[in-house]
């Protein structure tokens, strides 16, 4: 259950990354009030899996599902650049997160 809750934890980091651009400096109320209650779940749901997970792991699968995410929905939403470097990347950060779920 732990690790479902951490998911989910991070699905809503990705909610909230994104929201911020939607924001335009918070200057929008809809989407604004969209992504602190993303960064309240998200938080929340994180604070309920480190009852069980270790700290270091789970902030690291945190954040390393926000962060592949929020790049993803970058690139696919925002018209980053999506070039092989940067994939790369992402799938190391990906191969950190299964390495990470799998030791813990």
């Amino acid at each position: 259950m732990p690790w479902i809750l951490l998911f989910f934890a991070g699905l809503f980091e990705i909610g909230w990354a994104i929201g911020l651009k939607y924001t335009e400096g918070f200057s929008k109320p809809l989407p604004t009030t969209l992504t602190v209650l993303s960064m309240v779940i998200s938080m929340g749901m994180l604070g309920l899996a480190l009852k069980t997970l270790p700290v270091g792991t789970a902030y690291a699968v945190w954040t390393g599902i926000g962060t592949v995410g929020t790049a993803l929905l970058g690139i696919w939403l925002l018209g980053e650049p999506a070039t092989a470097i940067r994939l790369a990347c992402i799938a190391l950060i990906v191969s950190g997160i299964i390495g990470l779920k799998l030791v813990a």
